[in-house]
C-alpha cells in the first residue's frame, strides 16, 4: 500500500481515516506552521488538540452521522473534537498504556450491550515504528518488535474467538508508512549551499520545508531554490517551489506548505547547519512516497473481504471509501475513487458508473479549400489546395481513424461550458478548444515499430492555417515570432507519419501549442525517441496528450478566469504542464489495438518550465537525463483526469471498477521497462 506524501505519522493516519491527501486533510506534517493562525502544530504541544487543524471528516464521524457508533483506542485525531464531535468512546493518547491493555479494552467494548457497542473501532500500536527509529529497519531488534506486535495480534484474534466473534468482525491491519536506514554521516547541510541562513526557518529531516524566519524578511523563494540547485556534484537534495513539485505528491494546495520544499534522496537527511539535526541515526521516514522503503502494508480479514487473495498495490487514500463500504454507509467528500477497491470485497456495496459528460463537442466543418486568412503562415513545399482537401474526411474515413486512434473512445469533457470540436485526420484525432486556442487533447496509436531509429526531422518552415477553424478561433504563426522566450510545438508529432501526406496533415495551427524552448527539448525527445521505444517494448501504445492549466496548483483544472499567463499580445494561455497517457495491453503478446485482456497504463504530468534546472544534467545530451525526468513526473491516470477535466476509457467494454483500479494504480507500482 502506498503511503501519502510526506510519509509521516500524523499525515498518513489522518489520510487513512479521511481519504484526503495531507494537503487537503490539514495535517501536512507532524510539525507545521499556519500563517493565518500564526501558530505552530507539533505532536508535543497543545495545538495538537485544536480542531481547527483537522480538515475533512474522519470515518468515526461519518459513521456517527449515519446512526452508527465508533470506539477508538488511539488514532491521531480521535481524541480531538473534530467538527464538534468526539467518537462515542475514545481514549486520550497515552503511549505508556501497555498493548495488552489496549486489546483487552477493545474486547470489552465488543461485549457492551447492543445500544452501547461501537460498530467501528480503531486500535493503534507504536511498534515496530518506535524500534525502527531507534535502531534502523534492518537491526535484529526490529524482528523482536515485530514478533511482539504479532503476539498482540494473536491475543486479539484469540480473544475474538473466545467471545465467538472471530468469524463476524471485519478487520483491516495497516501501516502508515515504511522506514529507511539513516546515518549522521549522510546529511546535506543548507548552510554549505547558500551561506548565511540566519533568515530561514527550516523543517529538517527526510524532506525539508523553508520559510522566512520572521515577518521583516521577505523570502525570495525562486531565488533560494536557484541558489540551492545543483550546487555540487552528486547533490542529495533537490529544492522545489511547491508549484513545481511532481503532481503525484499532491503537496502544494495548502497555506501550511511553505513555498520552498526540499526532496531528499533515501538514506540521506537535510539540516539547516552542521549538527542542527538532533536525531540523525537509526531509522526515519518522510521520503518521496514512491521510494520502496516508504511503502506500507495492508491486510484484511472477515466475511466482507475476499479470502486468500493477493491484490494489486493501491494508495491509502482509497481506504476510507473501502471502510465506508464495509460499514455500508455513504462516504464524505474525499480524494479516493469510490469503487476502485471493489475487488477486495466479497460482495459489492457500491457500483460506480462513468460520469456524465458536461460539454459535448461542437462542429468545426470543412467549408473551403482556402483559409479566410493565412494567419502569417507559410509552407513553400506544398500546394495548399491539394493538402487541405485531405482534411475533408468522409464519414467512413473518420470512423476508420477513430477505430485506429481512439481505441477506448473519445475523452469525455467533464468541464462545464467548454467549447471545443473534434478534428479528424488520418494519423490522429484531436479535441480543439475555441477558448484556449489549442488542442485539449490529441489521440493516436503507434504500432510496434520495425526499428528503434529516432524519428526523422519534421519538414522545416512549414505551417499553415487549418481551414476547418475560423481565423478568430486559431492562433497565428506571426504571434509566435514575437513571443519572446516562447515558441510553438506540436502535440501530435508530424514526423510520426506513415506517408508524407500524413505529415502535412499535422503541420497546421490546430496541432500547435505554446512551449518554452527549454521544455521543447524534453518534448521533442519524448516524440522522436521515447514514444517509439515504448511502442516497441509494449507491443504498440495508444497515446493521449495535451496541455494542462493549473495556476493555483490545486491539482484540478483551472477555469478560464483563473488562467494567468499568456503568449505576449494574445489570449493564448501558456500551459503549466503537459500530460501524456500511454495505454498498452498487459499481455505484451497482444497488440494494444487487439487487446482482449487487461490494459496497463503509464501517465506523466510534465511541468512546463522556462528552464531545466531541476535536472543537474540538463546541459548534457537529452539521452542522459530526459527519460529520468519524465518518469520522476509520472502520475496516475486519475491525476490527469482531475487536472484536465477529462474522463478516459469511457467507451471501453471493461467493467468500471476494473478501469478505476487501473486509473488509480499508484505510481510506485508502475515500473519503467528498459
Amino acid at each position: 500500500m502506498q503511503a501519502a506524501f510526506p510519509s509521516k505519522t500524523f499525515p498518513n493516519h489522518y489520510t487513512i481515516v479521511t481519504g484526503l491527501y495531507p494537503e487537503s486533510n490539514g495535517l501536512i506534517d507532524n510539525n507545521m506552521y499556519d500563517p493565518v493562525f500564526d501558530a505552530s502544530f507539533s505532536l508535543g504541544n497543545d495545538e495538537k488538540n485544536n480542531p481547527a487543524w483537522y480538515l475533512g471528516q474522519p470515518i468515526w464521524n461519518t459513521a456517527m452521522h449515519q446512526g452508527l457508533k465508533s470506539g477508538t483506542f488511539f488514532w491521531p485525531g480521535s481524541d480531538v473534537k473534530i467538527n464538534g464531535s468526539f467518537p462515542d468512546i475514545y481514549k486520550p493518547y497515552d503511549g505508556n498504556v501497555p498493548f495488552e491493555e489496549r486489546v483487552f479494552t477493545i474486547l470489552k467494548w465488543l461485549q457492551l450491550p447492543d445500544n452501547e457497542r461501537p460498530d467501528f473501532y480503531t486500535l493503534y500500536l507504536e511498534e515496530p515504528d518506535k524500534s525502527g527509529h531507534n535502531f534502523g529497519p534492518v537491526d535484529a531488534k526490529i524482528s523482536t518488535a515485530i514478533q511482539g506486535v504479532d503476539k498482540i495480534m494473536g491475543q486479539l484474534m484469540n480473544g475474538l474467538k473466545q467471545i465467538d466473534l472471530h468469524r463476524c468482525l471485519n478487520i483491516i491491519v495497516v501501516a502508515d508508512h515504511g522506514m529507511e536506514e539513516i546515518s549522521c554521516d549522510r546529511k546535506e547541510v543548507m548552510e554549505d549551499l547558500v551561506g548565511n541562513i540566519s533568515n530561514y526557518f527550516v523543517n529538517e529531516g527526510p524532506f525539508g520545508r523553508i520559510r522566512a524566519r520572521n515577518e521583516d524578511f521577505v523570502l525570495d523563494s525562486a531565488g533560494l531554490v536557484a541558489n540551492m540547485s545543483c550546487k555540487k556534484r552528486d547533490q542529495k537534495i533537490t529544492p522545489y517551489l511547491k508549484s513545481n513539485l511532481p503532481k503525484r505528491l499532491h503537496y502544494a494546495n495548502s497555506r501550511r506548505i511553505e513555498d520552498v520544499t526540499v526532496l531528499v534522496e533515501p538514506k540521506w537527511q537535510f539540516e539547516r547547519f552542521l549538527g542542527s539535526l538532533r536525531f540523525c541515526s537509526g531509522g526515519n521516514h518522510g521520503y518521496d512516497n514512491d521510494v520502496g522503503s516508504m511503502h506500507a502494508m495492508f491486510l484484511s480479514y472477515g466475511p466482507k473481504f475476499q479470502q486468500n487473495t493477493s491484490i494489486e498495490p493501491f494508495a491509502n487514500i482509497e481506504l476510507y471509501n473501502l471502510m465506508c463500504d464495509v460499514l455500508e454507509i455513504s462516504p464524505y467528500n474525499n480524494n479516493g475513487t469510490h469503487g476502485s477497491m471493489n475487488h477486495v470485497l466479497s460482495k459489492t456495496f457500491y457500483n460506480p458508473t462513468h460520469p456524465a459528460e458536461q460539454s459535448k463537442p461542437t462542429q468545426c466543418p470543412f467549408i473551403s479549400l482556402t483559409p479566410e486568412d493565412e494567419l502569417g503562415c507559410k509552407c513553400p513545399a506544398l500546394t495548399a489546395h491539394e493538402f487541405n482537401s485531405r482534411l475533408n474526411l468522409t464519414l467512413e474515413e473518420k470512423t476508420a481513424s477513430e477505430r485506429k486512434h481512439m481505441l477506448f473512445g473519445r475523452p469525455q469533457m467533464l468541464q462545464p461550458d467548454s467549447g471545443y470540436c473534434v478534428l479528424h485526420q488520418e494519423g490522429f484525432i484531436s479535441g480543439y478548444s475555441h477558448e484556449v486556442l489549442m488542442p485539449l487533447w490529441s489521440s493516436f496509436t503507434i504500432d510496434k515499430p520495425a526499428n528503434l531509429d529516432p524519428l526523422p526531422a519534421v519538414i522545416p518552415n512549414c505551417l499553415r492555417a487549418d481551414v476547418r477553424l475560423p481565423e478568430h478561433q486559431s492562433p497565428r504563426c506571426d504571434q509566435f515570432e514575437t513571443a519572446g522566450n516562447l515558441t510553438h510545438a506540436f502535440l501530435y508529432p508530424p514526423n510520426l507519419n506513415i506517408t508524407e501526406e500524413q505529415q502535412y496533415d499535422a503541420l497546421t495551427m490546430s496541432n500547435v501549442a505554446p512551449m518554452y524552448p527549454a521544455f521543447k527539448r524534453i518534448w521533442d525527445y519524448l516524440h522522436n525517441t521515447l514514444l517509439k521505444k515504448y511502442a516497441s517494448i509494449y507491443n504498440g501504445i495508444n497515446v493521449v496528450t495535451g496541455p494542462v492549466f493549473d495556476y493555483n496548483y490545486d491539482g484540478r483544472y483551472d477555469a478560464i478566469e483563473q488562467m494567468q499567463q499568456f503568449v505576449p499580445g494574445t489570449n493564448i494561455t501558456i500551459p503549466t504542464h503537459y500530460f501524456v497517457v500511454l495505454t498498452s495491453c498487459k499481455n505484451a503478446g497482444q497488440p494494444v489495438s487487439a487487446c482482449g485482456g487487461e490494459l496497463q497504463t503509464v501517465s506523466f504530468l510534465l511541468p512546463h518550465r522556462a528552464d531545466n534546472t531541476e535536472r543537474c544534467k540538463s546541459t548534457e545530451d537529452e539521452s542522459l537525463w530526459v527519460e529520468d525526468h519524465i518518469w520522476f513526473h509520472q502520475s496516475r491516470v486519475r491525476d490527469v483526469e482531475w487536472i484536465t477535466g477529462l474522463d478516459f476509457y469511457s467507451a471501453s467494454s471493461r467493467p468500471v471498477p476494473e478501469l478505476l483500479m487501473m486509473k488509480t494504480r499508484p505510481t510506485a507500482a508502475i515500473q519503467r521497462n528498459q
